[in-house]
């Protein structure tokens, strides 16, 4: 798959126009419990930092997160203390932050939070995700890291893999008898927050 990406690239290049050219990675916040830590470093390998070392010369990364996931000797830790969404995550904003920072560690390129959010019912959980999320995007920013977008998962509720149209990603609501459109108090929240973290320092 990484060789297919950068023969893509460069076949893409060799073509007329002038376009820039990526590829999405969805990475995770890892934290080890005693006696995970080689399994953590070998799924860091595999599942990130090689496709990290393979955009070297794309002209962005694109990142996509949503949570921390915890590593045990015998694997992962399904069911983690703590506070969690629909979709069995742990509810962990900080991952956007960690994941901007590791990438940006392996990678000297422009990055794009291509997706992260969180899926519930809640939408003051969505609120204080987001508000989380976002604070970590200001951080990096402030720090210098060349971040170029972040895009929220997502817009609308949406079919969510085999898990249907219950978990609710969208920071609009849609009725699947009328079709009708609701935005919901988040939708008016981030609309004003992006302003307030993003704002250049």
């Amino acid at each position: 798959m990484r060789a297919c990406h950068v023969a893509m690239r460069d076949a893409l290049r060799s073509l007329p126009g002038h376009y820039p050219i990526g590829m999405p990675l969805s990475m995770n916040e890892y934290e080890a419990f005693p006696g995970g830590e080689d399994l953590v470093s070998s799924m860091r390998h595999e599942m990130e930092d090689e496709y990290l070392r393979a955009v070297e010369d794309d002209d962005y990364l694109g990142v996509q997160c949503y949570t921390k996931i915890i590593i045990g000797p015998d694997g992962r830790i399904t069911d983690p203390e703590g506070e969690q969404t629909e979709m069995g995550y742990l509810f962990w904003p900080q991952s956007v932050e960690y994941t901007i920072r590791r990438a940006a560690s392996f990678v000297n390129v422009p990055i794009i939070m291509t997706e992260n959010g969180i899926g519930t019912d809640d939408d003051e959980q969505r609120i204080r995700y987001l508000t989380g999320a976002l604070a970590g995007l200001s951080n990096v920013i402030a720090d210098g890291i060349d971040v170029r977008g972040y895009f929220q998962w997502s817009l609308l509720d949406n079919f969510e893999w085999t898990f249907g149209y219950r978990p609710k990603f969208g920071i609009v609501a849609v009725d699947r008898t009328t079709f009708a459109r609701t935005p919901k108090p988040s939708a008016k929240w981030y609309a004003e927050a992006t302003k307030k973290f993003l704002t250049p320092h």
